[in-house]
């Protein structure tokens, strides 16, 4: 039974409570009293807007769910109307530039990869936190981006062979983003710095240097025998690292032990889709992983092999410039924090004996949790413009967005910030932001700093909206189709219209297959080419090669180019992807896309709801690693869901497929010890029946959201060990 503390109307789990007033609260200069008054007072205020809001997307709707009942056959010049005279397609605002003051240069001018990682996971946070640096030739050596042709293949031990691929593909690299007037990085053996120059021998005995000399911008070590030479392109750092006596180096002409990359230059430390964070307890945890990486304390430990060793953030990296300028670099990623959206609340505290709204209440705690940042309580420092970074998710249109513009104001107020100090990232990932982007930006314009896309949130959303119009297409045609690519466009254009371009980030999705990197070197580049600044990556090594695609992309020259685009491709957005009915799909194909997706949803949901794993590698069908958070579920859910209701398969057919899916993904963690699997009985676990009730009455949760059955699931699941 839970224990609550008062505060006014207030009354905080015991827990969270001695969190915050021994931890959060001390060297915030803010008294116990007086914020939990002020936060009585923010939630008496807003908790009535929170629920009207809510209360709008449910009658929304309702009216879309019997116009499509109604409307048969499909009219797309009606339809448009409609949801003109609904409200849900607003008028586009006046012209408008984003005012955003106080941006760090990882957000505002440097174009980069950016993680997203589950902050309840101490060890995935420090490393992705720490990933603002990576090893290239790691990175390569690791991974596919080297193939294991002609002996190269990675063995137990280093394979010399292997290593020689993975220097000759750093070193061309070099020669790409910083060529030589004479030759190449390859036939370099000496790197010497003279005066403020930085001279290269060759092997054949010429002397040269970059063609670009401003490129040069530091170096480590003693100028007679620098130990690093610090590059710079596109406002992107690379690292030359020497050092003879490593066994790298010692076999390089030039002594070259490695080439270091600045690669995940943002990570957005989440508190959302990829955490299962369902009571008080789970909260806590979150909070106090972001309070350690707000004061520079997070650590864990690290066993490998038959070692264990603290890992802790990394320090800064120290320079000297050519003009003998002592100088640093961050040594960490700049770290957004995600919140929740508006739809869930949270019983770790009670108003007037309620749950209060989840959102609400990581804003304020995630906000006086980042003072500490702000007030130079901690040895290193996120943001150096007095700024903190809330990732808002899951907003329908732009009344959503100004509430949260308006929580994020009152925060402020709460705890004595200046205006605009809490910037906000917008998801550009529900149907109603995507056809109202301009509209929502607006709303927040002073505190803007991010936009981006999601395929999969934004589907899922896609169906639920539309889901009486009839049966979708299959899951693979759907991001074929016109809708997706011009949403995908729309989003860069409108960002850069509204000023975004120098001052925000805009950003793409995520690569979710961790182990294939070759094809993500070949696939991912697409995002800077279209105009982002950033996309999400799964690990650190893929941000490290990822970053190689914004040295092959002047992304900031790019938008400049692109800044006067006229795009809105609202019609195509409004497109609903239907199934083509003139193309009818076999038994086969049915078959395979009821077991894909119904496998994907158990082998996601079995570790949410048993372990309280919010997001891992998890096998798909093929046996596949997919990195999956909760958007996965939603829209494989949502897909099934959307066929049941039009016929094109039976309640039989899923259920089928449910015991046949429970048995592959038991086959499939057999090596995980902390796994609980599903089978002989499924029905009787609460993982089988959280996927049940997913799929089957996907159509009546709100937006498709999986949250509520999820966290009921998991309570249930943590309540019965």
């Amino acid at each position: 039974m839970s224990h609550y503390i008062p505060h006014g109307n207030l009354r905080v789990n015991e827990t969270l409570h001695a969190f915050i007033e021994k931890q959060v609260l001390p060297g915030t200069h803010i008294e116990s009293g007086t914020f939990w008054s002020g936060f009585d007072a923010l939630l008496e205020k807003l908790i009535p807007e929170n629920q009207r809001l809510l209360e709008q997307r449910d009658a929304l709707q309702a009216k879309l769910d019997e116009y499509h009942q109604t409307h048969q056959p499909f009219n797309f010049s009606d339809y448009k109307q409609f949801l003109l005279d609904i409200d849900y397609l607003k008028p586009q605002p006046s012209p408008f530039t984003i005012s955003t003051a106080n941006v760090d240069k990882e957000i505002a001018s440097i174009a980069g990869p950016q993680l997203v990682v589950p902050i309840n996971n101490a060890r995935y946070a420090i490393n992705a936190a720490n990933a603002r640096w990576g090893s290239l030739y790691d990175a390569a050596y690791g991974t596919d981006v080297i193939s294991d042709e002609n002996g190269a293949e990675k063995t137990g031990t280093y394979n010399p062979v292997r290593g020689q691929k993975v220097v000759a593909f750093a070193k061309t690299w070099l020669d790409t983003i910083a060529p030589l007037k004479q030759g190449s990085h390859n036939d370099v053996i000496e790197y010497r710095l003279e005066d403020e120059s930085l001279v290269i021998l060759l092997a054949s005995g010429a002397s040269t240097t970059l063609q670009d000399s401003q490129q040069f911008v530091g170096y480590q070590g003693d100028l007679t025998n620098p130990s690093a030479i610090l590059l710079r392109h596109h406002g992107l750092h690379a690292e030359i690292q020497l050092d003879k006596t490593h066994p790298i180096g010692n076999a390089d002409a030039a002594g070259v032990k490695d080439v270091l990359l600045e690669s995940a230059i943002t990570t957005i430390m989440d508190c959302e889709d990829s955490v299962a964070a369902v009571d008080a307890e789970d909260k806590t945890l979150v909070y106090q992983n972001w309070l350690g990486l707000m004061k520079g304390t997070l650590s864990t430990e690290v066993k490998k092999g038959d070692k264990t060793f603290r890992r802790t953030l990394n320090p800064d990296r120290d320079y000297i410039s050519p003009s003998k300028q002592t100088f640093s670099l961050s040594g960490r990623s700049l770290m957004f924090v995600r919140n929740v959206g508006h739809l869930m609340t949270s019983d770790a505290i009670l108003f007037d004996n309620k749950p209060i709204p989840e959102g609400i209440m990581d804003g304020v705690i995630t906000s006086l949790i980042a003072l500490h940042d702000l007030k130079g309580n901690s040895q290193y420092n996120n943001s150096r413009t007095g700024s903190i970074y809330i990732v808002k998710p899951k907003m329908h249109g732009p009344e959503e967005v100004a509430f949260s513009n308006r929580l994020f104001t009152d925060i402020e107020a709460l705890l004595s910030l200046p205006k605009d100090t809490i910037k906000m990232g917008i998801m550009d990932e529900e149907r109603r932001t995507s056809v109202n982007l301009a509209a929502c930006i607006a709303e927040a314009k002073s505190r803007v700093v991010f936009i981006n896309t999601g395929f999969l949130d934004r589907t899922g959303d896609e169906i639920h909206t539309s889901m009486y119009a009839g049966a979708f297409a299959p899951k693979a045609e759907l991001k074929q189709m016109p809708w997706i690519t011009a949403y995908e466009k729309a989003n860069v254009v409108t960002g850069l219209a509204s000023g975004l371009g120098g001052r925000a980030q805009i950003g793409k999705g995520m690569w979710p297959v961790p182990d294939n990197m070759a094809d993500m070197m070949k696939t991912k580049i697409g995002h800077p080419q279209s105009g982002a600044s950033t996309a999400w990556v799964p690990s650190p090594t893929a941000a490290t090669l990822h970053a190689l695609h914004y040295h092959d992309v002047n992304v900031a020259s790019l938008q400049s180019s692109l800044k006067d685009t006229h795009f809105d491709g609202i019609d195509d957005i409004l497109t609903i992807p239907l199934l083509n009915e003139s193309t009818p799909l076999s038994k086969a194909f049915i078959e395979r896309e009821i077991d894909n997706n119904v496998q994907g949803i158990l082998g996601y949901v079995v570790r949410w709801v048993h372990q309280g794993i919010g997001c891992s590698k998890v096998p798909d069908i093929n046996h596949v690693g997919l990195m999956e958070d909760r958007a996965t579920l939603r829209i494989s859910s949502q897909h099934l869901a959307n066929w049941l209701m039009h016929g094109i398969i039976t309640k039989e057919q899923v259920e089928a497929a449910l015991h046949k899916m429970a048995a592959l993904v038991d086959e499939q963690n057999t090596a995980d010890s902390e796994y609980k699997p599903m089978m002989p009985n499924p029905e009787e676990t609460t993982a089988f029946q959280a996927a049940y009730a997913l799929i089957f009455e996907g159509h009546t949760q709100p937006n498709g959201y999986t949250e509520p059955l999820l966290h009921a699931k998991r309570r249930e699941e943590k309540a019965s060990n």
